[in-house]
Formats: structure tokens, sequence, C-alpha cells
């Protein structure tokens, strides 16, 4: 891209808007090169979060059609779960646009968001007695990493499942 150039939302074919891809969260290791990647941005309305399970769905049914990387039902399952506590957290807590990226490396699939929210996740202490605010402890027992980082504008989250199907409690 020239200098001062301006890198613009572009609209795919289904309705969805594609924007350009976040600078790297996690430095990736030399022989995880990215197999398949793709972006997609949402506004922060409720049914975004359907709109992202659906687009990890489909990034995934693309690493088995056009990668033949295989994805166990487990892991599948794991994504879309963690994308819609991500997503639903962005525009719960957030009410503004967010940025996910999907990628397949190294035997892994990374799931990075970018929201405009300033406040950092914390995980809260377990308490089956409360009732909500659960997700990034689901996030956290179905992922092998997570990153969390303050950016300019927001922050964002990287989560890494494997595609063996462990997760962080073995």
């Amino acid at each position: 891209m020239k200098a001062g150039a301006k890198e613009v939302a572009h609209s795919a074919h289904d309705g969805r808007r594609t924007l350009p891809p976040l600078p790297p969260l996690m430095e990736p290791l030399e022989s995880d090169a990215v197999e398949l990647k793709d972006s997609a941005g949402y506004e922060g309305r409720p049914e975004d979060i359907a709109a992202a399970r659906r687009f990890a769905d489909d990034f995934l049914v693309r690493a088995h059609t056009e990668r033949n990387v295989p994805v166990p039902a487990r892991v599948r399952g794991a994504v879309q779960l963690i994308v819609s506590e991500l997503v639903t957290n962005a525009c719960k807590y957030t009410g503004g646009p967010c940025l996910m990226d999907l990628e397949l490396a190294g035997g892994t699939i990374a799931v990075t968001l970018w929201d405009s929210g300033p406040v950092l996740p914390v995980a809260r202490a377990a308490d089956p007695g409360r009732v909500g605010q659960h997700g990034l402890e689901i996030v956290l027992a179905l992922c092998e990493a997570y990153e969390v980082r303050r950016e300019p504008v927001g922050k964002r989250v990287r989560v890494t499942v494997g595609l063996d199907g462990a997760d962080a409690t073995g």
C-alpha cells in the first residue's frame, strides 16, 4: 500500500464487511506458515453474533475443502463457541464495531478479535451460583493459548485451538 493510502472496508457477496487484516498479536513460529486466513467486520449488533459463528463455520469447512485439513467436530464446536463468546462480549460491553481474523497455521486455529472497548477482560473466580458472566471462563477452558493486548484504540484478544482437539485442561 502506498504511503498515505487509506484501507477501506469492502462488502462481500453475503453482505458482511471485509476489512484489512489486523497486524499480528502473537508472533508466529517460523514453521507456522499461515495456510488459510480470512477476516470479517461486524457493527456490534446482536445478529452479528450468529453471523460470526457462521463465518467461523464456513472458515473451518474451507480449511477442510481448500487445504485438506481435517477439523474434528470437537474443535469445530470449540471454535464456534469461542467466536460466539468473544463477539458477544464485544457487542455487549463495547456496543461498537469489532474485527475478527481467523487463521489456520501450524496445526492450530487462531481467533483474533479487536473491539473498541478499552477495558481488558478478566476471568472471574469460579462461582457456580453466579448467573452469567462465564464467557471468558468458557473461552479459557477451550483454548490452548489466550492473549489480550490493549491497542491505541480498544483491545485485541487472540485465542488458539489445536486441531488435535486437546484443550487447556487436557
